[in-house]
């Protein structure tokens, strides 16, 4: 997938009153069994996720919500999903209104908004001067290319202007549309990785509150919890070549998901050090669901995934699948028998 849109689904626009749905853009037909899997942990950030057909009924309750009182008790049933970003703005909604019973999601985002946005402008700037340090290394030519994209960044900061604002997205192509000299490679590579720390919304509670300090209150409250959502990942991007094959998928967080777009998973891995533990933990709930007869017809699963994880990763993702039954031939003789019963 590319970076410029979501990599696995695009929202369309709120509507006054209404829902907001997610759509697929890419096939992952192919992982639908996963995504009837309950309870799984997200095996990048490690938090259980909800499924795709749980979101639509809390944002039903959300949108049937008289009070913020009422919208908060319902997002608390499902506090438990949110993650860490989410989980902290939760947290400060709920501290609010309880100090101010009159109080609104809007107002305490509006509250807390120029505080957050000069927060943030310092966030992205340490970021922006990170990416201008490890510049210096590359060639002049390449220097002063990466110098006049961070250098635009910035004055798109300082303005702040809401029909040219400044986005983490925009910055990641640039940098992809450069050509390393020789030997700069891995330069690169390291020049990228540190401007993926861009702070976004999922990882900065900055940021959070300056996008949506002038959304709804069903909005915000959605918002909580949509990055919470199971989705089908590509652990080699299909942008890459990766295949659209449930070998190729994990059932990671919405959150998770997105951030991660078509990085390579060497680099995610260097943003958040615990995904090979996340991964141990996620294939064992699947191992365990196999075990139980569930997963029919794709007992090889854990054998095709384990493959791929240790490869994307270079290593650093060696699943352990000690507690799987099946050894690889009973795991493929299963799947024969499986699909032989549609051929009589």
């Amino acid at each position: 997938m590319q970076i410029v849109p979501i990599r696995l689904f695009e929202s369309k626009p709120y509507r006054a009153g209404g829902q907001r749905t997610l759509t697929f853009c890419s096939n992952t037909s192919e992982g639908a069994p996963l995504r009837k899997l309950k309870h799984l942990k997200c095996p990048y950030f490690g938090v259980e996720m909800l499924t795709g057909s749980e979101m639509p009924k809390i944002e039903t309750m959300v949108d049937n919500s008289v009070s913020t009182k009422e919208t908060l008790k319902i997002l608390r049933k499902y506090k438990k999903y949110m993650q860490k970003t989410e989980k902290r703005i939760f947290n400060r909604f709920e501290k609010a209104v309880k100090s101010n019973p009159d109080l609104t999601l809007p107002d305490c985002l509006k509250l807390w908004y120029q505080e957050a946005i000069t927060k943030l402008k310092l966030e992205e700037f340490n970021v922006l001067d990170d990416v201008d340090k490890i510049s210096l290394k590359l060639s002049p030519e390449n220097a002063l290319a990466v110098h006049e994209k961070t250098t635009r960044c910035r004055q798109l900061i300082l303005e702040n202007k809401k029909e040219d604002t400044f986005k983490r997205k925009h910055l990641l192509i640039s940098l992809e549309e450069l050509i390393p000299a020789k030997g700069e490679s891995r330069i690169f590579e390291l020049l990228k990785n540190r401007a993926a720390y861009l702070p976004t919304s999922g990882m900065s509670p900055n940021a959070f509150v300056v996008k949506y300090a002038d959304r709804t209150e069903e909005e915000i409250a959605k918002r909580l919890l949509r990055p919470s959502v199971a989705t089908i990942e590509h652990i080699k991007p299909d942008s890459k070549g990766g295949l659209n094959a449930i070998g190729n998928f994990l059932l990671a967080s919405a959150g998770a998901n997105n951030l991660r777009s078509n990085m390579p998973l060497t680099d995610f891995i260097m943003m958040f050090p615990k995904i090979p533990k996340y991964c141990q933990n996620y294939i064992e709930q699947i191992i365990e669901y196999i075990n139980k007869g569930k997963l029919k017809g794709d007992e090889t699963y854990p054998y095709k995934v384990q493959r791929v994880l240790e490869k994307e990763s270079k290593g650093l993702i060696n699943l352990d699948l000690t507690n799987f039954k099946f050894s690889k031939e009973e795991a493929k003789e299963a799947v024969r028998r499986y699909y032989n019963r549609f051929k009589r």
